[in-house]
């Protein structure tokens, strides 16, 4: 009967440490490099991408200020980010990020995010998308 509370203790004592052993993500060493590999050709200057969205993602405040239709980086909420609803095909496959439907493979752009590359930006912005 006593090994049921001491049971439930130690669930919860490995959850906590656990959770406190998750892996920081940092900007520039983990997320600026995934950007700089599949973002930057199209959201850098007066690319097409910057230029039909405003999106840049030339430095970390390009890409906090976002589009000109609002914010990309919701810090605490990936699931309010579209950054990452993009990146995840949560949205209509038109603006799926980076594209790669059809068209833009036979040209040559763009192919979908790996599940890793998805789930550092999805965790660095569950971490307060930092300057780190």
């Amino acid at each position: 009967m006593t090994s049921k509370p001491f049971l439930s203790f130690g669930i919860t004592l490995f959850c906590v440490v656990l959770a406190g052993c998750e892996k920081q993500v940092s900007y520039s060493a983990d997320v600026k490099p995934i950007l700089d590999n599949y973002c930057i050709s199209c959201h850098s200057g007066s690319s097409e991408g910057t230029a039909a969205s405003g999106f840049s993602v030339d430095d970390y405040d390009s890409l906090m200020r976002g589009t000109k239709f609002g914010r990309v980086v919701v810090p605490g909420s990936n699931m309010s980010s579209s950054l990452y609803l993009v990146v995840t095909e949560k949205v209509d496959p038109k603006i799926h990020m980076p594209p790669h439907h059809d068209e833009s493979l036979a040209e040559g752009r763009g192919y979908a995010l790996s599940r890793t590359n998805i789930e550092t930006i999805g965790t660095w912005i569950d971490q307060g998308a930092k300057d780190n």
